[in-house]
């Protein structure tokens, strides 16, 4: 799943209706909460996984993960881009094109995607929507571009995304592009017991976290919970990132222990993650839950403090501050009250990423993380954006796989990048303009997609 991002930090809503829902719910705990995480995969002996009612394209029929190509252009250092904000309460347009008139991909990138696609499908064959287009699925040449776009042009119809102005507004504002960011899954150094090395504890879920679901009294809320704890007999909010930090309140639910505060941190920005232990092995962490607290963003506070430059306010940008500051390290982490919690999920195939919300291996380069409430998990998206690295632009087809609780708007998106510092370093830089075209099943409207 994917974690918060920065410059990202409000809880969006859906009409008046939805606001005072939100706003109530926002009393009750003092905080907005993140769309739920798909549930941890249980073991085979559990016997409560559920395949799907259509068999997905075989595992022999699955081409291998294949990394975009790099561009020709040298690596460069490229700023982010200060992209002007939407608005909180914008809801999505979708407006039907040619496919024909869909901005032009490479074979390479099409290709690319397809593994993805081919996992999307692995989670969603049983749904009516869904059957007829992944039963094609099983039979396209995977190492064709003209079969896999021939594909999507014979079985999909196309939707330019756009993010307008809710009727109450009569503002009329109509936006063609919004923010992509990029998320990747780190590599930390930990161990199962503490030490003076390794002081800084990954926490597991609490035990006394109670999460509300909304959706049985406000339906326009699904996918929304909040988060709390019991107190004499009432919920109230549950502590903040600075009450967990000085307080000791989880002493004893410590999954691991790691030996960089920051990189803890931004663990949970990430939302997932493995760990190098100590004694050789690794393992890899999923994102469990979280306190509820509405995220706030360290590098916005970093640039209102004078600190650093909107550019400047990367993750390596702040990791450079942290390492000239260290002794305001604990007032930084701070000013985000949102704190994520963990499991230990088995590491699987090395080769993979972790599990997105939908609950398959995200794929670099071609999942996506984006807002459910106006792209259905599993859709085909084509991205138009720009590569941190050499700040060319770039047209890439890509799969709505995952969620993160700043990921919110009709045009907010998240790019995976995959594992290890190179993808960090990429996805710590992303932050740049972006516009979307979504892909529905024939005669399927993307509206009857989000539908519950």
């Amino acid at each position: 799943m994917a974690g918060h991002r920065e410059g990202s930090d409000d809880c969006r809503s859906r009409g008046a209706r939805r606001r005072l829902a939100a706003g109530f719910a926002a009393l009750l705990l003092g905080a907005c909460a993140a769309p739920p995480p798909a549930p941890p995969p249980s073991p085979p002996a559990a016997g409560t996984a559920t395949p799907p009612a259509v068999s997905p394209p075989s595992a022999a029929a699955q081409p291998p993960a294949v990394a975009a190509p790099p561009s020709a252009r040298p690596p460069v250092a490229v700023a982010p881009q200060a992209v002007p904000p939407s608005r909180a309460d914008a809801v999505a347009r979708y407006d039907r094109v040619a496919f024909a008139s869909l901005p032009a991909a490479s074979d390479a990138a099409w290709i690319a995607a397809w593994p993805a696609h081919l996992q999307s499908c692995q989670a969603l064959a049983a749904h009516p929507a869904w059957k007829d287009p992944c039963a094609r699925a099983a039979t396209v040449d995977r190492r064709s571009a003209a079969a896999i776009r021939g594909y999507f042009a014979a079985a999909f119809d196309a939707y330019r995304v756009r993010a307008v102005a809710p009727p109450e507004a009569k503002s009329g504002e109509v936006r063609d592009t919004g923010l992509v960011t990029g998320y990747y899954e780190p590599l930390l150094n930990g161990s199962r017991k503490q030490s003076s090395k390794y002081a800084v504890p990954i926490y597991g879920v609490p035990a006394d976290l109670v999460a509300i679901d909304l959706a049985g009294t406000y339906p326009e809320l699904a996918g929304l919970r909040l988060r709390g704890r019991m107190q004499n007999g009432k919920v109230v909010a549950y502590p903040s990132r600075g009450e967990i930090m000085r307080s000791g309140l989880l002493r004893g639910q410590e999954l691991l222990w790691v030996d960089d505060p920051i990189d803890a941190f931004f663990l949970q920005v990430q939302g997932s993650g493995r760990v190098q232990l100590d004694d050789g092995s690794l393992t890899r962490l999923g994102y469990g839950d979280s306190n509820g607290h509405p995220y706030r963003s360290i590098g916005r506070w970093l640039v209102d403090q004078g600190e650093l430059t909107i550019d400047q306010a990367s993750m390596q940008g702040i990791k450079a501050w942290v390492s000239l500051n260290p002794r305001r390290l604990g007032q930084l982490l701070e000013q985000n009250p949102s704190f994520v919690f963990f499991r230990e999920v088995p590491l699987g195939d090395p080769a993979t990423g972790p599990k997105g919300a939908l609950n398959v291996p995200l794929t670099p380069h071609a999942s996506l993380a984006v807002d459910t409430r106006f792209i259905p998990l599993g859709a085909p998206i084509l991205l138009r954006s720009t590569d941190p690295t050499t700040g060319a632009a770039f047209v890439r087809p890509m799969m709505a796989q995952d969620t993160g609780s700043a990921i919110r708007g009709p045009l907010r998106f998240d790019y995976f990048w995959g594992f290890g510092a190179d993808a960090g370093e990429k996805a710590g830089r992303q932050k740049h303009e972006g516009s979307a075209w979504m892909l529905a099943p024939r005669g399927v409207a993307p509206e009857a997609l989000l539908k519950r």
